[in-house]
């Protein structure tokens, strides 16, 4: 997710300060993901200098100051929301990462991982399930978006996890039956 892009987006409906697009950011989605008020300055800052945003007159009493897009911004937001999402390009996945190390390091249990793992999806799942009838009485529905995405993708990892379960359980019953023939093999020469 790039904060640049979500910042721009916000401004598209007019200027803002830091702290309000922050608000307006974690408001939206539900505080799923928390923005740090200083990235969201730093963003700014990098923003104007790029020429996408510019200061919207003075400072307020606190000396905060609104921000708006320029054309150059506006046509870059709206460009964003017509650009569908490169899944290569997101964060590298750490369960991943850690199933495919795992697998041929002596020591690590890769079912207890998985177990652990699945239990806790199973736990986040609760939880998004109860946010998201929360969000419903509440009629909010950019919130339900996001708590549906995560739904979804908690339902798709324990699939996943089911899979490589299975995967790993078959791989570990062949490995034997395997070494055996090669130590026959190596009998017969």
């Amino acid at each position: 997710m790039t904060i640049r892009n979500s910042l721009m987006a916000l401004l598209m409906e007019g200027p803002r300060h830091g702290y309000q697009l922050r608000a307006e950011f974690e408001a939206r989605t539900g505080g799923t993901w928390p923005l740090n008020v200083g990235q969201v300055y730093t963003t700014l800052q990098r923003l104007e200098r790029d020429g996408l945003v510019e200061g919207a007159g003075e400072a307020d009493a606190e000396g905060r100051i609104a921000y708006v897009l320029t054309t150059a911004g506006r046509a870059q937001a709206a460009d964003w929301f017509t650009t569908p999402v490169d899944k290569t390009s997101d964060p590298r996945d750490e369960l991943s990462i850690k199933l495919a190390l795992g697998v041929g390091m002596k020591g690590v249990d890769i079912a207890a991982l998985v177990q652990t793992q699945r239990a806790a999806t199973l736990r986040q799942l609760q939880d998004y399930t109860r946010l998201k009838r929360q969000a419903d009485e509440a009629h909010d529905l950019a919130w339900e978006l996001v708590l549906e995405r995560l739904i979804f993708s908690a339902e798709s990892q324990v699939r996943w996890l089911d899979h490589v379960e299975s995967r790993v359980s078959r791989a570990l019953r062949a490995e034997p039956a395997s070494a055996t023939a090669t130590d026959a093999d190596r009998v017969r020469s």
